[in-house]
């Protein structure tokens, strides 16, 4: 019988985790503050910030949201990020995308302090990320580990098959699955016999945003897949698998919604209270 992993179940867990660590920073002293920034009024951006907000509020974190306009020049931006930087009371920034086309992205997510970079999409933390270091990481693809391994999934010697390269998701598992002594194999949009990988998969992560990309027949019997892909197909959210079909072959599978994308927020927050930590040390080290 396939096993459904419940993003919402694990999200539970590591959403009391959170809790009791927010708690212990309290006793300390320390208000976690979480400020987002948010250039134009993309109305998914926009929707997104206020669900943050009531997250944020649920688990105990300060929430400010800091809005310029659609015109805002590059300068202003940076300028912005460089006064939340310094401002000791603000421990994450969130840059929400999309930017403006007039502003360079990686200019801008560079300004940001890698110690306050929740989203983990700053070259130090990705440089660290490779390397093995300490280091904020992207909430996608650490949900996509957390999901198997509270489900009680080890990915120590298996064949892990990820498909998709992206910046968001793809790349940064390679590293991270690597870290739990998992062997990779990645495939992207020129891959040439797709099915031929995947069915040699223990685990299959699909991150690519292609509806129904990932098919029974691609998929080993047992194997587990987990579907980090996200599309909006006649109102509905759906994902990169064939759920109904795969879960018929498959050992264990995630629903979309209800699975990755359940994780990525509370792990943002988890990332804040690391950072936190984190800012802690580098004081401790300037004394």
């Amino acid at each position: 019988m396939t096993k459904l992993l419940d993003g919402k179940q694990v999200a539970g867990m590591l959403r009391e985790e959170l809790n009791n660590e927010i708690a212990a920073l309290k006793e300390q002293g320390t208000e976690p503050q979480l400020a987002v920034l948010l250039v134009g009024e993309d109305p998914a951006s926009l929707a997104y910030a206020n669900f943050l907000e009531k997250v944020s509020s649920k688990a105990g974190v300060l929430f400010t949201l800091h809005q310029l306009s659609q015109q805002a020049s590059e300068l202003e931006i940076k300028l912005k990020i460089e006064d939340l930087n310094t401002d000791d009371k603000v421990h994450g920034i969130l840059l929400m995308m999309p930017l403006p086309p007039h502003v360079n992205k990686q200019r801008v997510m560079e300004v940001v302090s890698p110690l306050k970079d929740v989203d983990g999409l700053h070259p130090f933390n990705r440089g660290h990320l490779i390397s093995g270091g300490v280091c904020l990481q992207p909430a996608t693809p650490m949900s996509c580990l957390e999901i198997m391994k509270r489900s009680g999934i080890s990915l120590t010697g298996k064949h892990m098959v990820i498909v998709g390269r992206g910046e968001t998701v793809g790349k940064p598992l390679v590293f991270m699955a690597l870290a739990e002594n998992a062997t990779v194999t990645v495939c992207h949009s020129r891959t040439v016999d797709l099915p031929s990988y995947t069915r040699q998969a223990d685990i299959v992560v699909a991150a690519v945003g292609k509806p129904g990309l990932i098919t029974a027949d691609m998929i080993k019997p047992g194997a587990v897949v987990v579907d980090a892909g996200i599309s909006e197909v006649n109102g509905q959210i759906v994902g990169d698998v064939d759920f109904e079909r795969v879960k018929e072959v498959a050992g264990a599978i995630t629903p979309v919604p209800g699975g990755v994308g359940s994780l990525t927020t509370v792990l943002m927050l988890k990332n804040l209270v690391k950072g936190i930590k984190l800012q802690q040390q580098a004081r401790e080290w300037e004394v």
